[in-house]
């Protein structure tokens, strides 16, 4: 017997219960609604060969086997540079005070999950510009009393602040602009009071210079461009 003709053997009252009971798994778990369940059912119980029975269970999984997970989160994938920034671990500091004085953490250091600063009379610095971080989200969680503290941030990086201020507050300028994909997430929170903690988003000296020397030779092609037009004639 040739596979050819087995859609057309006959069904046995079996084979109908074992496609009823794979509608029925189905409508439980959410992937047939109760209609076209009904509509299924009546088909199978009518069906009188394999042939008819098959297309009824054709999209659904069969019984003991697992449909492929599907992801309903899409994350975003780490281009190269933040990727070799999320170190993971422990941060080289997870906590500063100035009182009457200052505080900075800056330059390659690596950010911890949280990040707890006090501003008594006084200033401090945390930049992130060539920073590694511990985690894709920190929080930094400054008091600034009658002092104030200065987050500097790099391009790429979302902020979140949720900080409260009494007769202070919190800078929101740099909130609601997209991070880049696999860019770690920073969230400015605290209290300030008769004081302030401010969010920057500057570029490091290193970028800075690089720019500026794109820049500077983007103009020497020009006026090159320029002589061999004005030879030409």
């Amino acid at each position: 017997m040739t596979d050819d003709a087995v859609p057309d053997l006959r069904a046995s009252d079996a084979d109908r219960e074992q496609v009823a009971g794979i509608l029925r798994d189905a409508l439980a778990e959410g992937r047939l609604d109760m209609e076209e369940f009904e509509e299924r059912l009546d088909a199978t119980y009518k069906a009188r060969t394999y042939g008819e029975l098959a297309p009824i269970t054709r999209d659904l999984p069969a019984a003991g086997v697992t449909a492929p997970s599907v992801s309903l989160t899409k994350e975003p994938a780490a281009g190269p540079e933040w990727s070799g920034r999320i170190t993971g671990g422990e941060g080289s500091s997870t906590w500063a005070v100035a009182v009457m004085s200052g505080f900075q953490r800056k330059g390659r250091w690596t950010m911890p999950r949280r990040f707890t600063c006090l501003a008594f009379w006084g200033g401090g610095e945390i930049d992130l510009r060539e920073a590694n971080f511990a985690d894709r989200e920190v929080e930094i969680n400054a008091f600034a009393i009658m002092g104030g503290v200065d987050v500097i941030v790099p391009p790429g990086v979302e902020v979140v602040v949720r900080g409260i201020g009494i007769m202070g507050g919190f800078d929101h300028r740099e909130e609601g602009v997209p991070g880049e994909p696999g860019a770690p997430r920073v969230i400015v929170t605290g209290f300030a009071l008769w004081g302030g903690v401010g969010v920057q988003r500057k570029l490091t000296r290193a970028e800075k210079l690089r720019i500026r020397e794109e820049r500077r030779q983007e103009k020497l092609e020009r006026r090159a461009g320029r002589r061999e037009l004005d030879g030409g004639h």
